[in-house]
């Protein structure tokens, strides 16, 4: 039976990586875009399907989930890869409208597109759901004086994924007596467009930990946040 997966955000980035690496696991992965002919262009250079989902769109939302249950009936993995941020500085000087732009897309837009999708990840015998967040959004790293973090200011991005780790316990414990395992991976510092090509790390490797966490075994962890060397502090 063919395992199929959604990864959003997909057509660029870690979430292209992604969708490579589950690809070449022998899994459809569908790439989810917004942008109709950046998603198609992606997905043909992978030779996976795409469809256009934006994740701030709640009809481009139904109308994916409608089509992965037209062509598919189910989902077995689901990657809210998806996500936007404005640049760092002081907490005082945000505001509202940024927060309430970065919060549609990395907080809401998560949601809707798990409710959306969870009636088909319920089809699946295994069904994995993984919230690509931030070391940013741990608490604890962030209050660790002796940590690289601590000088770093981003309240909008910073807040909405530690709202995402929410999210994802929040799910978990919902899900907890079923197949489905709800977890959130740190990517690591990418070298992706949010952060203009300036990561320490390629697509490739901050993608490996995701896919780990779609393919977990069944007797693998649920509600957990980790990067790619362990555990981290929520």
């Amino acid at each position: 039976m063919v395992t199929v997966a959604l990864v959003t955000g997909a057509n660029k980035g870690i979430g292209f990586e992604i969708a490579r690496q589950l690809g070449d696991k022998g899994i459809t992965a569908i790439i989810g875009a917004r942008d109709e002919e950046r998603g198609r262009a992606a997905a043909e250079r992978l030779g996976l399907p795409h469809v256009r989902l934006d994740v701030t769109d709640a009809a481009s939302i139904r109308a994916a989930a409608a089509w992965i249950e037209q062509e598919y009936g189910k989902l077995d993995i689901l990657v809210n890869n998806a996500g936007i941020t404005f640049p760092d500085g002081p907490p005082s000087q945000s505001t509202t409208e940024e927060a309430r732009q970065v919060y549609e897309t990395n907080v809401f837009g998560v949601i809707e597109v798990t409710n959306a999708l969870l009636p088909l990840l319920r089809r699946s015998p295994a069904g994995r759901i993984v919230n690509v967040s931030s070391e940013r959004g741990s608490i604890g790293r962030t209050l660790d004086r002796d940590h690289p973090l601590w000088p770093m200011l981003n309240l909008v991005y910073c807040s909405s994924k530690a709202a995402l780790n929410m999210i994802t316990v929040s799910y978990a414990k919902e899900l907890w007596d079923t197949p489905i395992k709800v977890n959130t991976v740190d990517p690591g510092w990418v070298k992706t467009d949010i952060n203009h090509n300036q990561g320490i790390k390629s697509p490739e490797e901050g993608a490996a930990p995701i896919v780990a966490m779609a393919l977990l075994a069944a007797d693998g962890p649920t509600a957990t946040f980790v990067q790619h060397d362990g555990p981290l502090p929520w």
